[in-house]
């Protein structure tokens, strides 16, 4: 998220907050409504950021939200399942 916050800000001052206010606005949508995202694999679920190529992927327990990655659409699928671990 971070890296992708930083190379948005190196094209254009003020969209990599655009691009943490995306995000934001993805965690504070599944907060309020836990399953609004797409199932995708067992208790994994998806959201869309709604301005950039990116998903919020996570799974609910029972203390809250567990955010396991901001996964852009072009990278390979499941790249960030090795996070799961």
């Amino acid at each position: 998220m971070t890296e992708a916050a930083l190379f948005y800000e190196s094209a254009l001052v003020g969209l990599g907050t655009d691009f943490l206010n995306d995000v934001q606005r993805a965690v504070n949508r599944v907060l309020d409504y836990p399953q609004i995202g797409q199932p995708i694999d067992g208790d994994l679920r998806r959201t869309l950021l709604h301005r950039f190529p990116f998903s919020l992927i996570y799974t609910i327990s029972e203390d809250g939200i567990v955010i396991v990655a901001i996964a852009h659409y072009g990278r390979t699928s499941g790249y960030w399942r090795s996070r799961l671990n």
